[in-house]
């Protein structure tokens, strides 16, 4: 399925929008990567270990949304925007939404 960020999908003429979709997931850190991450934070540089596990979290969220779009029979999704939100100390929510699109 074709998801972009912009209004339209390039080429493609857009028949109806069929709502909002979305798709979210909640990760948590563990005490291996607060405690390498805490040694990162006192010499500088990347967290791999977080950026790898918000990676992993955008996608399982675009997944999920793709998902939801696909319930509603869409062709594509447009707009789609990505958020996260502190749940709990700790653990956070991505979530990626947009607005399902039936394509000409």
């Amino acid at each position: 399925m074709i998801y972009v960020t912009t209004e339209t999908v390039g080429g493609k003429e857009i028949e109806a929008a069929l709502g909002t979709v979305r798709g979210s997931t909640v990760r948590a850190r563990n005490i291996g990567r607060d405690i390498f991450a805490g040694l990162k934070n006192i010499v500088g540089g990347e967290i791999s270990e977080y950026t790898k596990l918000l990676a992993d979290a955008r996608e399982q969220a675009i997944k999920r949304m793709l998902d939801d779009a696909h319930r509603l029979g869409a062709d594509a999704v447009v707009n789609v925007r990505f958020t996260t939100s502190q749940v709990m100390q700790g653990a956070a929510e991505m979530l990626a939404y947009g607005t399902a699109v039936k394509l000409k």
